[in-house]
């Protein structure tokens, strides 16, 4: 293992696909010599060239729907937004043309894309620049999706993205770049997709979480464990295509559930796993309701207080848990 940056696992993972496949190119504003907004591509420009590494215009419409052309004739892009906010510009591409290209001709086309995309709130980038909208494109077959929460996670999955025949939306949370994580050394390291991690074992209560949500619970289930409540932490890493089967063997064991998320309540993506709990056999096991513990429903204020106002906190956290344990 090694210690290393989200932010560096992200450049590692596609520079070690773009060195093994030379039909790898990189796409997206001020990636090149700049290095990216948040300084994830670093150095890429210069290993790789301008012909891989390709600054676009300011339009995630020219983003997406080249990166979506140059994937079903041949290449595998990697595109990046700036925002995940400006993927509303990017739509017609991703859910009109990328998602259902393959469908629509019979499995012979095929659109190897990963649209990668900072996302969530914390970083005072105020209400155009914070949101959390994976919810959207969730809705969207043909689609995948996914949110890792720490760096290792990030970097075996996005290996296994890029190498994926179907399009990935790939949601980075913005204030993880930083965060240092330990890292396989392998170069080889792939997670697979659809395949969800217990972070965390447990037997009162199980927290379906994922982004930068987790790092929270995390420190709640250290303090709830020396009063003796025993926390099971489940990632799902992957929300589409999502591992129901290892959420609902977790609920089965723990009988109570919560799901966290960053963005809005409601049509939160929470709200999916918890109707995928409760639809399942491990309703018959819940000794309590299922709690979801999400955004609040306004836009993300540009004031600090009133920004960490608005997504779960630590405490937010710790009374959802003690409410669906009635302590």
């Amino acid at each position: 293992m090694k210690t290393m940056t989200y932010a560096e696992a992200i450049r590692e993972a596609m520079s070690e696909e773009m060195r093994r496949d030379k039909n790898i190119i990189f796409m997206g504003e001020d990636i090149g010599i700049y290095g990216g907004a948040f300084g994830v591509s670093v150095g890429m420009f210069e290993e790789f060239g301008e012909e891989r590494v390709k600054d676009t215009p300011i339009s995630e419409a020219v983003i997406a729907g080249a990166a979506a052309g140059a994937a079903v004739t041949g290449l595998r892009p990697i595109a990046e937004l700036m925002f995940m906010d400006f993927s509303t510009i990017a739509m017609d591409s991703m859910v009109n043309q990328a998602a259902k290209m393959r469908y629509m001709f019979g499995g012979k086309a095929k659109v190897p894309m990963v649209l990668r995309m900072p996302a969530g709130s914390g970083a005072g980038a105020a209400a155009q620049h914070s949101q959390s909208l994976e919810a959207w494109f969730c809705h969207v077959p043909g689609l995948k999706v996914i949110a890792p929460s720490t760096a290792a996670d990030a970097k075996g999955l996005l290996k296994a993205a890029i190498r994926d025949d179907n399009p990935v939306i790939f949601i980075e949370q913005k204030l993880l770049y930083r965060t240092k994580f330990e890292v396989p050394e392998d170069e080889d390291f792939i997670v697979e997709i659809g395949k969800a991690d217990i972070k965390r074992e447990g037997t009162d209560v199980t927290v379906v979480v994922y982004g930068r949500m987790l790092q929270r619970v995390e420190a709640v289930a250290e303090k709830l464990a020396e009063e003796g409540i025993s926390v099971e932490i489940v990632d799902p890493r992957t929300l589409v295509p999502l591992d129901k089967e290892t959420i609902i063997k977790s609920v089965i064991k723990t009988g109570r559930a919560i799901v966290i998320n960053e963005a809005v309540k409601t049509g939160g993506y929470a709200g999916e796993i918890s109707a995928v709990i409760t639809e399942s056999e491990a309703f018959d096991y819940l000794d309590a309701p299922v709690i979801r513990c999400a955004g609040k429903d306004v836009p993300i204020p540009y004031n600090p207080v009133l920004e960490a106002a608005c997504v779960p906190s630590v405490d937010d956290i710790e009374a959802a848990i003690r409410k669906v344990l009635n302590r």
